[in-house]
Formats: structure tokens, C-alpha cells, sequence
């Protein structure tokens, strides 16, 4: 068959898995191309770069672009977890499950020890899966990157299942949204939060699942002295605040960098830290459906551009491991908070100035002139394996369950 991308408000349904594999493969290339700029070797030579890492929830975005990161720049052995749906000859997989394919494929050719679980990350029998895999590989997770990202999460206690949603408090949100296949602008409004919205976003996307990842790990004694974990955040301009910082999404965000004090607290008797990274903007499947996200994102995206500062999740995942995580000081620069600012580009004053003088300016009439409407379009089409660079999209695929090209 020939696979087209199928489009329904904001959102693709599908993926083609020749473009996913294709895509990994261009992040992977991109990292060895950094790592002989940086001189990376010689790092991991000295001992100050990892050596096991755990990905938790690896199959797109930040955690496909860490896990790339940690196994080819700084030739890590990596375990990965991730809730995908599974291909069949004839009917598509989700994304992740081709980009773990294509990331097991390639680490094995690198002859890096790689073992991917297809699992709920959120449940005990995972955690104890991943356990028994670092024992039987003799080796101690010396850095655990938590980026998981779903709507639905369920107690490992009490088997209740809690659902999270990206609503403003206590006030209607309302704001431009851009069809990004179209250029059409429509207003969009999102209704507060009620009930037990806002408590139940929270155990879904707050920290304490990360909480019982690193308590479970450290009590099986399977965590390295000096381990490093480090799980991924977002605040954004002021006028995404109502919906996202300031909404449910936000209260989530607030916990998860509370509970980071907790588990850094538990690490620092063994040398190890938490960090939590606040990294910048990118569209991804969540943010495409967020009233003025888009549109700020394709704002934001033509001005950094411009002055050459834009960065994707594998730029930017590979800056933090480089430029961040493992200097050749051992010192990881953060702000007040204990938090990484992986942001720090996109928050600049002058930057965010000028996207406050183009945002109000924006219309369907001048849309592709104030908007990066090219560069967001590719970005989310690209989640899905559409738009990659070397794929021949009108060639047959004959076998949905495979990623051969």
C-alpha cells in the first residue's frame, strides 16, 4: 500500500514506518557527527560520561533523542521502555514502535548492548522487568531519564485508573488556534478544569511515579554510585501560562519539580543528583492541540531561526548531555531552583520581545510571512515518519510490520 498521512485537527493518525526509521537514522547520524566535533571519545574514556542508562518512555521526542544521545555520542548501553502499539503485515504500528526497531537495529550494528521494553512504565511488573534486565546484565544504571508522557495513568497500589487533562483553572482559556496543514486561524476556548481534574492530572504527569521508578531501583540496588536522573519539564511565555503553567498541566509540572528535591535528597548519599530539565518548546502530538501553541511555536520557530538558535528534540538533547550533564568539570550549571535551563535560548528577553510584537500581528492574510508555518508543518509531520528526507512516499509498502530500506 501506499501510505499517506492521514490529518484529522491537528492531529495524524497514522505513521509510515519507513520515515520513522529513517528519521532515528538521521538522529543517530547527527549525534556521531557531534561527537567527533566534540572530541566525545575522550570524555567517556575518562569516566565521566554514562555507561547504562534507562529510558523511560523512549520511544519519541525528548526520550528517543536521550537515548540516541546517551548510546552513540557517549557509546552507552541503554534499556528503554515505552506503551506501543504493535504493527501487524498489513496495519501500521504507532511511531515509537518503528523508532525503537530502527534504534535496536542500529545499537546492535554499533555493538551496544540495547533491550527496549514494550510495557506500562507506570506498573510495578515493569519496574521489576527492567530489575532483573540490569542484573542479568551485570550492570548498575548510572543515569535514568524519565520523559514519559500519557494521558492515563493507573495506581500500582490501588488499581485505580486516573486521567489527566490540559485545562486552565478557575477561568475559560481562550486563544488563536492555527491549522497548521491550512494556515486557517480559528478562536478556541478550553473550559476550567473541575472536579477532580486538576488531583488527577497531577498523579498522571507529576513526579510520583518518577518517585517510586528511583525507590524501586535504588532498594534493588541497581542504581551506580553517582547516579544522575533527570526528568523533562516546560514553562513557556507568559501567554501560554493560563493553559499550560498556570492550568493542570502546570500544577503537574510544579510537582514533579518538588518531588525532584526528594529524589535528590535520597541520591545524595551516594553521590548521585536529580535534576529536572526545562527544555524548549517543539511541537509535538500534545502541543499541536493547545490553543496559541501553535501559532507561538511558528512564531517562535522564524525568529530563532533567523538568528540561528532554533534547535529540535536531538539538538537540544544533545547540547544538555554535552553542554550540561557531563562538562569536563563535572559541574551541571542550574538555576535557583535545582532546575536545568535547556530554555534558555528560547526564553531569551530579546526573543521572547520580539515574538510579543509579532503574535498580535498575525492573520490568515500574512500568515506564511510572520509564521514559520513550513517549519512546524515538517516538525509534525515528521513525528510520524511523513516529510524525512530520502523516503520515496509514493513507493509501496508492503509490509507494515517491517522497516527494511
Amino acid at each position: 500500500m501506499i501510505i499517506k498521512p492521514m490529518i484529522r485537527s491537528n492531529m495524524c493518525i497514522n505513521a509510515h514506518p519507513i520515515g520513522c526509521a529513517k528519521e532515528t537514522e538521521n538522529q543517530i547520524n547527527y549525534v556521531i557527527a557531534q561527537k567527533a566535533k566534540r572530541g566525545t571519545k575522550t570524555l567517556a574514556e575518562g569516566g565521566k560520561a554514562p555507561r547504562t542508562v534507562l529510558v523511560l518512555g523512549c520511544s519519541t521526542g525528548y526520550g528517543l533523542a536521550s537515548r540516541i544521545t546517551a548510546a552513540f555520542e557517549y557509546g552507552a548501553d541503554t534499556i528503554g521502555v515505552s506503551f506501543e502499539k504493535q504493527p501487524t503485515q498489513v496495519k501500521g504500528g504507532t511511531p515509537g514502535w518503528y523508532n525503537n526497531m530502527a534504534f535496536d537495529k542500529a545499537a546492535e550494528k554499533a555493538g551496544l548492548k540495547t533491550k527496549t521494553f514494550n510495557a506500562d512504565a507506570y506498573s510495578d511488573e515493569c519496574r521489576a522487568e527492567v530489575i532483573k534486565q540490569l542484573k542479568d546484565w551485570g550492570a548498575k544504571a548510572d543515569l535514568v531519564i524519565y520523559s514519559l508522557a500519557s494521558p492515563v495513568r493507573t495506581d500500582p497500589d490501588t488499581k485505580v485508573m486516573y486521567r489527566s487533562v490540559i485545562k486552565p483553572i478557575n477561568q475559560v482559556y481562550s486563544g488563536a488556534s492555527l491549522d497548521m496543514m491550512t494556515g486557517k486561524i480559528t478562536q478556541a476556548s478550553t473550559q476550567p478544569a473541575e472536579g477532580d481534574e486538576i488531583p488527577n492530572t497531577v498523579k498522571v504527569m507529576g513526579g510520583e511515579d518518577w518517585e517510586r521508578w528511583i525507590k524501586q531501583l535504588s532498594e534493588a540496588n541497581v542504581l551506580a554510585d553517582g547516579c544522575r536522573t533527570l526528568a523533562y519539564s516546560y514553562i513557556g511565555p507568559s501567554l501560554s501560562h493560563p493553559i499550560y503553567r498556570d492550568g493542570t498541566i502546570g500544577e503537574a509540572k510544579k510537582d514533579l519539580e518538588k518531588r525532584a528535591h526528594n529524589i535528590d535528597a535520597a541520591l545524595k548519599a551516594k553521590g548521585g543528583a536529580a535534576y529536572v530539565s526545562v527544555n524548549k518548546g517543539l511541537i509535538t502530538r500534545s502541543s499541536s492541540v493547545i490553543p496559541i501553541i501553535t501559532q507561538y511555536l511558528g512564531v517562535l520557530f522564524k525568529i530563532m531561526k533567523k538568528q540561528g538558535t532554533h534547535e529540535g528534540c536531538i539538538e537540544q538533547m544533545e547540547r544538555l548531555f554535552a553542554e550540561r550533564l557531563y562538562t569536563a568539570d563535572g559541574k551541571v550549571p542550574v538555576d535557583s531552583e535545582n532546575r536545568i535551563r535547556m530554555d534558555d535560548w528560547e526564553m531569551d528577553p530579546k526573543v521572547q520581545d520580539e515574538v510579543n510584537k509579532v503574535m498580535p500581528a498575525v492573520t490568515e492574510e500574512n500568515v506564511n510571512e510572520l509564521v514559520d508555518l513550513d517549519g512546524i508543518r515538517h516538525d509534525f509531520l515528521i513525528i510520524n515518519g511523513f516529510d524525512v528526507d530520502g523516503v520515496d512516499y509514493n513507493k509501496e509498502v508492503t509490509d507494515m510490520s517491517k522497516i527494511e530500506y
